[in-house]
């Protein structure tokens, strides 16, 4: 098949792209062209590049167009954040193809309820990235149940995998908390680090989307999570990390006020937002319908991405 993926430069697509030159399909990646994969692979050179500039376009109603006009009959979309992105798109694409996958998120879900999180659990999203996320999935669902539109909504988690810092155990993306744990230094964590977050391998949320394509008659009209097996808690994420560097860990834990005044303003939102969602979530709908496996647990998977942070010498470890 001819599929083109928009996005593909990404931490996913760097993972996704080399799984489907694999297969045999025929694959055009729709970027800016300003920064290559995050790993190196032979893939790449069977690529078609086709630079366009996605938010330019579309303030001038001409985005779908230039997708369509790629004559694609799978389109991958890996950056779609807008209702208005997604209607445009869909519009242009309608009847042209035989199907659509949209990277959303778990984010589509407010605060944990029930765990683990199913997606037939109702939405409750807060927060425009959110928000917009359950939106998109909204449309797309009902564009395909109504319309026949061939949409798939994949939800992936926190992604990790090398070449990038992932979220560390204070629910922020400072290296510093890698680097304390590592010399057994202390760490607090805000109220009792009982919290949970839910990790994927970029290569896992590859895996799901390759398989999507391959269970067609079960993806289409659906959503799916795609995480690891299990979400971790914030205290034993740390606990973790420690041990790997053979240190017992320094832990303490302060009230959300007192932590928040111990970390940037940045930070202290990005943590906020992290355990306010507290996410765990359930991957047997797309285990049963599209056979997904992931390769790696949230821990094998940060761990491979700190060996590789600690080898470019992106954190400084013993």
């Amino acid at each position: 098949m001819r599929i083109v993926v928009i996005g593909g430069s990404g931490h996913v697509g760097t993972y996704l792209i080399p799984r489907l030159v694999a297969a045999g399909h025929e694959v055009i990646n729709i970027s800016r062209g300003q920064h290559p994969p995050y790993s190196p692979h032979g893939a790449w050179a069977a690529v078609e590049q086709v630079r366009l500039d996605r938010e330019a376009e579309e303030k001038e109603g001409t985005f779908g167009k230039a997708v369509a006009a790629q004559r694609p009959d799978v389109v991958i979309d890996m950056i779609c954040f807008t209702l208005e992105s997604a209607q445009q798109i869909t519009e242009a694409l309608r009847g042209r193809i035989q199907h659509f996958l949209h990277c959303g998120s778990i984010w589509v879900h407010g605060p944990s309820v029930q765990v683990p999180t199913t997606e037939m659990q109702p939405r409750r999203p807060f927060g425009e990235y959110g928000i917009q996320k359950a939106a998109i999935e909204a449309y797309l669902l009902r564009e395909a149940r109504l319309t026949g539109f061939p949409a798939t909504c994949l939800h992936p988690g926190h992604i990790v995998g090398p070449g990038w810092i992932p979220l560390n155990p204070a629910g922020h993306f400072n290296p510093v908390v890698f680097e304390r744990l590592a010399r057994g230094e202390e760490v607090a964590l805000p109220n009792l680090g009982m919290e949970t977050v839910h990790h994927v391998h970029a290569d896992d949320v590859a895996q799901a989307f390759t398989a999507a394509l391959d269970h067609w008659r079960m993806a289409v009209g659906e959503s799916f999570h795609v995480v690891s097996p299990a979400a971790v808690t914030l205290r034993g994420y740390a606990e973790a990390v420690a041990a790997w560097f053979g240190r017992e860990p320094a832990l303490t834990y302060l009230p959300w006020d007192a932590w928040q005044a111990t970390v940037t303003p940045q930070e202290a939102a990005t943590t906020w937002d992290h355990i306010a969602h507290s996410p765990n979530c359930s991957i047997e709908k797309a285990h049963r319908l599209l056979g997904y496996t992931p390769r790696y647990g949230s821990l094998q998977a940060i761990k491979e991405s700190l060996e590789w942070l600690s080898l470019a010498g992106e954190i400084q470890v013993s």
